[in-house]
């Protein structure tokens, strides 16, 4: 063991790593470190920082729920104001008619709470048999048991033993895999799950009609559609969810991130008529929760950064920052230095060439002022907050390409 290595183990990285970037504060589209060294955060944090740093209101809605009640819990017969505020209010803005929420503290948990209430539905209406969960590859859907074994990333299973059963891929386009499985497995299926784009699996939308077809999939077969709208809720491709950009209605929604814009750890799921029959039969217990589920002080930042989003507009930025961040992205491809460029609304990435480590291109952007997200082999992701001016997008490209050329000349 070194005892120089730091207490806490981080995700994502190496356990034996002692150099980190120590972040500080934070203000709209920008960060700084511990060294005053400042940053555009060219990620929104990890996916999720829609309305930017440093928004006070948020930290005072906190601060102002928390000298009245910090936290209690939601079990059985308690509930608190901020908990229901945002809960009716996230279920006024679902892609569905008649929609409740139930809330938890992550995306991991939202998903194993949608795959749980997926199998619970189709139980509860004389239906069993139907453990099934449809996923592709790529896609990613979280670290918890269930979240992971849905995951489309088998380098993210590896070393954790067996996962969840009943659980089958199919690759993240391929229709005509998805209709074999169906046709063979339909009566079993209890749903498929899928994002809008997804995003950790390498920021990658739907080919046209791809989502339509799942949704034809599953009314055929009788199974439920589940999107995973953790990243692309709350604005990020320009409507409230991707549900509305693509023109599917799911079943269930997943979502956390920029439900709070990070301020504040906050998921949940939304679920429909079909499942509220299942659910709300008269004498049945919903025996699932967290203890956090509906955290007064959680909520509360919630629905502050839900206005923000409406008052100022931010959704109507999103074509600019997307224009802008792409058009950018492929004068980078056209002059050779990244092979592909993939995304929609305000969500983009760069796939590179086999010569070229996205790790050692994350190295260079940070060196040029801007953190990203380097993906798997060959992908770097772009998923900035939407105040995002004009000048900080021309800071993410031009140092881009100083981080490729500057790699390609050392080659």
């Amino acid at each position: 063991m070194n005892p120089s290595t730091p207490a806490q183990l981080h995700p994502y990285a190496p356990p034996a790593s002692s150099d980190f970037v120590t972040i500080v504060r934070g203000e709209g589209a920008r960060v700084w470190d511990s060294d005053g060294r400042s940053y555009v955060d060219a990620l929104a944090s990890l996916w999720y920082c829609n309305v930017g740093h440093g928004r006070e209101e948020i930290v005072e809605a906190v601060a102002e729920q928390m000298r009245n009640i910090a936290a209690f819990h939601t079990f059985d017969m308690f509930a608190n104001e901020p908990a229901e505020r945002l809960a009716a209010r996230v279920a006024s803005l679902a892609p569905f008619p008649d929609a409740r929420t139930f809330l938890v503290g992550s995306g991991s948990e939202a998903v194993d709470t949608a795959l749980k209430l997926a199998r619970l539905t189709h139980a509860r209406s004389g239906e069993p048999e139907r453990t099934v969960i449809v996923a592709r590859q790529p896609s990613y859907h979280g670290v918890t048991y269930g979240g992971m074994t849905a995951t489309g990333l088998p380098v993210n299973h590896e070393g954790f033993g067996p996962l969840l059963p009943d659980v089958v891929h199919v690759g993240h386009d391929d229709v005509g895999a998805l209709k074999e499985l169906f046709e063979a497995r339909g009566h079993t299926i209890a749903a498929m799950i899928a994002e809008p784009v997804i995003g950790a699996g390498g920021v990658r939308p739907p080919s046209p009609g791809y989502l339509q077809e799942l949704r034809r999939l599953c009314d055929e077969h009788g199974a439920l559609l589940i999107l995973d709208e953790v990243i692309c809720g709350f604005g990020r491709l320009g409507t409230w969810w991707g549900a509305q950009h693509y023109d599917v209605v799911p079943d269930l929604v997943t979502f956390a991130k920029a439900v709070t814009s990070g301020y504040q750890p906050v998921g949940g799921v939304l679920v429909n008529g079909r499942v509220r029959e299942a659910l709300e039969q008269p004498g049945f217990v919903l025996r699932h929760g967290h203890t956090y589920s509906g955290h007064p002080a959680c909520t509360a930042a919630g629905s502050v950064a839900l206005d923000i989003l409406e008052r100022e507009r931010l959704f109507e930025r999103v074509p600019t920052i997307g224009a802008r961040l792409s058009d950018g992205l492929r004068k980078l491809q056209e002059e050779g230095l990244v092979a592909e460029v993939r995304g929609d609304g305000a969500v983009w990435a760069v796939g590179l060439d086999d010569e070229t480590s996205p790790m050692a291109v994350r190295d260079g952007l940070l060196a040029q002022g801007v953190i990203a997200r380097p993906i798997g082999t060959d992908t770097i992701a772009f998923c900035p907050p939407l105040v995002i001016d004009d000048a900080d997008i021309d800071q993410i490209i031009d140092g881009l390409g100083t981080a490729l050329r500057d790699l390609a000349a050392r080659r």
